[in-house]
């Protein structure tokens, strides 16, 4: 997709068709998701979500991933005792599902195609117009990853509790 074209979507998707398919329900689903995937394993998931980038951003050629990774540091996901945040965010008008993970996930060797299977389970509820159940769905699987891989070091405590917020981000 061209600059032109990718500049259009972000322009025309509306903060009100964020609302309209992230309603309040569908965010208190995504949290008590969270809250609950949380009590199975010592990671800790952010879920944000953004209709469009500012055009400045589009035509200066901020991409997903890069935003991703912005919002990581902005939202502090960085910011746990044992580096085991995670962020996922899901960029509307792109269409894309993003997985920023700290370096304390299994000391970063979770493979590649795990965090992208878990970016597809959202994609296919997305893409079917099921935005509550692929925001489940990636939580989910995140979850999934963080339980098969969990963050800490051998000999530290493996949880230290809630370090972030439960609840969505909606930009």
């Amino acid at each position: 997709m061209n600059t032109l074209q990718r500049a259009w979507r972000h322009a025309v998707t509306a903060r009100l068709s964020l609302r309209r398919h992230f309603t309040p329900a569908v965010l208190e689903t995504i949290e008590a998701t969270v809250r609950a995937c949380e009590t199975r394993h010592p990671g800790e998931i952010r879920f944000a979500v953004e209709a469009g980038l500012s055009l400045v951003d589009v035509f200066a050629g901020l991409g997903p991933r890069e935003r991703a990774e912005d919002l990581f540091s902005a939202l502090r996901v960085w910011d746990t005792e044992h580096n085991n945040g995670v962020l996922i965010y899901v960029l509307m008008a792109d269409r894309k599902i993003e997985i920023v993970v700290d370096r304390g996930v299994a000391g970063g060797h979770v493979p590649q195609s795990e965090w992208d299977a878990c970016a597809e389970a959202a994609s296919r509820g997305f893409r079917a117009g099921q935005f509550e159940q692929g925001a489940v769905a990636v939580i989910e699987s995140v979850s999934s990853v963080l339980a098969k891989y969990p963050p800490g070091s051998p000999g530290v405590r493996p949880d230290v509790g809630d370090e972030l917020p439960d609840s969505p981000v909606v930009l």
